[in-house]
């Protein structure tokens, strides 16, 4: 039977009377440290994937390790290191914006804090959105609390001391922010794709000080007669979270913007190539695969694409180095994820295909219920979509479509789920739920 227990926070725990299994054992380790995992392709580490429970329900409790109640709204990634994770919420009009630190293994909040109030935050114009939709970026001795134009904090993830804040890096995200930081070396890497400004930046991530600061140099093609941008800019807009590959013996940043993707100097922002692409709202992050680009473009006909990396990958390579480009049926919002030479992702309305990495030939098609917005995440040859309706679909990453299993919630989910231990943890709309195997 369930016990529920009360913090000052408001936050409700459900701990269930089960002994969990020995593989749920959290560790020193930072198992899931930004948005799309420690590999940045949203791939669960071996050791975090045993005994990932591929079954669960609430009612009757199946593989419910612990539920708690999240104030405020978002859809950051629950990130998580050391037995502790990590999340922010905001309220829904954006005038307050929150951190929030819970025990691995209770779902106890540790902390709780208030970072940013903002007394005029632009309207989102959306109701997919929210203010707190960017995760957190975590390493043993800082996690990097992100929102976009409203600021970023460096805390020390033991005290919650904040060590350094910046609120000076702006852009009108016009309906609301989107990309996550990611960490590479000493730097701290934001993107800011806006309707009146588009640029990637790096800050020393001891400091907080600024080390490259880099504009976009797109052609947007969307000036009206009189030289301003229709539609205040919308077209400009994307949301993508940008991923490191070294080719050679230098360190890319490839990031994806609306109407084109380029690719930057890890350690100085120079602009090293390009692609011009027909779509905007990007908010995949790119994949990578010997040698090989595959970048997703957008929401609605989006572009799935491979591009060639090597010493030559220099400059407008459009028509130069794309070897393959598959220009429909490709996943929106929902990331793509890469298993065994497989590209496999879904489209908001749940048509899920399978496409060969060294071709782009569509393998296989299959089709889910529900709309989908989160992206999955891969463990044990399987594939975890979650849905705005509550379900989670499990499929193989096999030759050919395979449902494994499909899982209820009561409520549905935007956010993208994160492992760590053995557990897997799915954020809903008011709650976060922790899944592992248990036994009565």
């Amino acid at each position: 039977m369930g016990i529920f227990v009360w913090n000052p926070g408001r936050l409700a725990v459900l701990l269930l009377g089960v002994l969990w299994s020995s593989s749920v054992l959290a560790g020193d380790r930072i198992n899931w440290p930004s948005r799309s995992g420690p590999t940045l392709d949203s791939v669960v580490a071996a050791e975090d994937a045993q005994g990932l429970p591929v079954e669960w329900s609430e009612t009757p409790a199946k593989n419910l390790a612990w539920k708690v109640a999240l104030e405020g709204f978002g859809h950051s990634v629950p990130v998580v290191g050391a037995g502790r994770i990590w999340l922010t919420a905001a309220t829904k009009d954006g005038r307050q914006q929150f951190i929030y630190c819970l025990d691995q293994q209770t779902g106890n909040v540790l902390h709780h804090q208030l970072l940013f109030e903002n007394a005029e935050p632009e309207p989102l114009k959306n109701e997919i959105n929210t203010y707190a939709s960017p995760s957190c970026a975590l390493e043993a001795d800082a996690v990097y609390v992100h929102f976009g134009t409203y600021g970023t904090v460096r805390m020390n993830p033991k005290t919650f001391a904040i060590e350094w804040q910046r609120r000076d890096i702006n852009c009108r995200h016009f309906r609301g922010p989107g990309s996550s930081p990611i960490l590479w070396q000493d730097l701290l890497i934001l993107t800011f794709d806006g309707v009146d400004a588009q640029f990637v930046t790096a800050l020393n991530k001891r400091t907080g000080e600024t080390v490259w600061k880099t504009a976009r140099t797109t052609d947007y093609g969307d000036l009206d007669e009189n030289g301003v941008p229709k539609l205040e800019g919308d077209l400009r807009k994307a949301y993508s979270t940008p991923a490191v590959v070294q080719v050679n013996d230098r360190w890319q940043v490839v990031s994806v913007g609306s109407r084109a993707a380029f690719s930057y100097d890890a350690e100085t922002g120079r602009e090293l190539w390009t692609i011009r692409h027909d779509d905007f709202n990007a908010s995949s992050p790119p994949l990578f695969s010997n040698g090989h680009a595959i970048l997703n473009t957008g929401s609605r006909n989006s572009n799935l694409l491979s591009v060639r990396l090597d010493q030559s990958t220099r400059g407008d390579v459009t028509t130069s180095h794309v070897v393959w480009n598959r220009d429909k049926g490709n996943s929106d919002l929902s990331a793509p994820v890469l298993v065994d030479g497989r590209i496999i992702s879904t489209a908001n309305n749940g048509v899920v295909t399978a496409v060969d990495v060294q071709t782009g030939a569509e393998l296989w098609k299959g089709r889910m219920d529900g709309t989908f917005t989160a992206s999955p995440i891969v463990a044990n040859g399987l594939v975890y979509f979650g849905n705005e309706e509550g379900e989670t679909w499990v499929l193989r990453a096999g030759a050919e479509f395979e449902v494994v299993a499909k899982n209820r919630l009561p409520e549905g989910m935007r956010a993208s789920p994160s492992a760590a231990d053995g557990m897997l943890f799915l954020r809903t709309f008011t709650h976060l739920y922790a899944l592992a195997e248990t036994k009565q």
